[in-house]
């Protein structure tokens, strides 16, 4: 089982940028496949990005691709997700989360297995 604790939400202005991190215990990191889901008010839960397990290969949702950046740093237990070029409708709640599988599993949030509690973005207009 593995733990994770996101940070680095906040308040943004469109055009800007935020690095979300996320860091797991365990000493079996490296044996999860990581990625960031986000929910926004009203809405379900949506996928944003996954990285495999030794960071070889990033899935992207389209709405971020070209934007947001994954990556992992497995010394260090933890995922980042960079976010560049933040819209008004980026706003959301940010997940971070883990699965020992990686692949089309992740692009729904039931076929993820553990779930950080979010850390809120707000970008505003």
């Amino acid at each position: 089982q593995v733990q994770l604790v996101e940070s680095g939400g906040g308040l943004v202005q469109a055009g800007g940028s935020l690095r979300l991190s996320c860091a797991a215990s365990g000493r079996t990191f490296s044996s999860y496949a990581m990625g960031w889901f986000r929910q926004a008010p009203g809405k379900e839960r949506e996928f944003v990005a996954t990285i495999s397990w030794s960071g070889g290969s990033t899935y992207y949702a389209d709405s971020v691709k070209g934007r947001f950046t994954i990556s992992r740093d497995n010394a260090k237990n933890t995922v980042y997700l960079q976010m560049n070029s933040l819209k008004p409708e980026d706003t959301a709640v940010y997940y971070c989360a883990a699965d020992r599988r990686y692949g089309s599993s992740w692009y729904q949030a039931n076929g993820v297995a553990y779930w950080g509690k979010g850390t809120l973005v707000t970008v505003s207009s």
